[in-house]
């Protein structure tokens, strides 16, 4: 009967709590996920093209299926609907992986700032942030800035130019 009760307020106090938005020292890829879902919502309702550049560095970068890579990012957003800071998710991520790691999750976040072709002050801030919170250097963190707009520039050029020759 105890048991019963615990669970019922267990149940009340957190009624949606599943075991895969538990962070322990495995959780990094929810971590990871959960900042980058943070990003690509600063700015209201991502849109496609944010939605499409999330999953497909979510499947490239952490080697996932197309459904894992969906579930991973449906978990991501509801524990990032909860969250009240990053602190929480960059705490897990400084457990449990490595500075190339950390370095690897700055540059995507740009991607992912970089992939409506603006970049506001605000997503500019939150990077710097969670930056500063996974031990990355500013010097580092503009380097990784800069790297993802030229590649960024070098690709729109690249598309630009390819319209133009098939028009002529």
């Amino acid at each position: 009967m105890l048991d019963g009760l615990r669970q019922f307020i267990a149940d009340i106090v957190a009624p949606s709590a599943e075991s895969d938005l538990a962070f322990d020292d495995t959780g990094y890829l929810l971590a990871a996920t959960a900042l980058l879902v943070h990003v690509v919502s600063l700015d209201g309702e991502p849109s496609v093209t944010e939605k499409r550049k999330l999953h497909s560095l979510i499947e490239s970068r952490f080697k996932l299926d197309p459904g894992t890579a969906d579930h991973l990012i449906a978990s991501a957003t509801r524990a990032e609907g909860e969250a009240v800071d990053l602190y929480h998710f960059t705490s897990v991520i400084m457990r449990s992986v490595n500075e190339e790691g950390r370095l690897r999750i700055i540059e995507m976040m740009w991607e992912l700032v970089y992939a409506d072709g603006q970049v506001s002050e605000f997503e500019d801030n939150v990077v710097w942030r969670a930056a500063d919170l996974l031990g990355i250097s500013s010097r580092d963190r503009l380097e990784l800035k800069h790297k993802v707009a030229e590649q960024r520039q070098s690709t729109s050029s690249g598309a630009i130019s390819k319209t133009a020759d098939a028009a002529t």
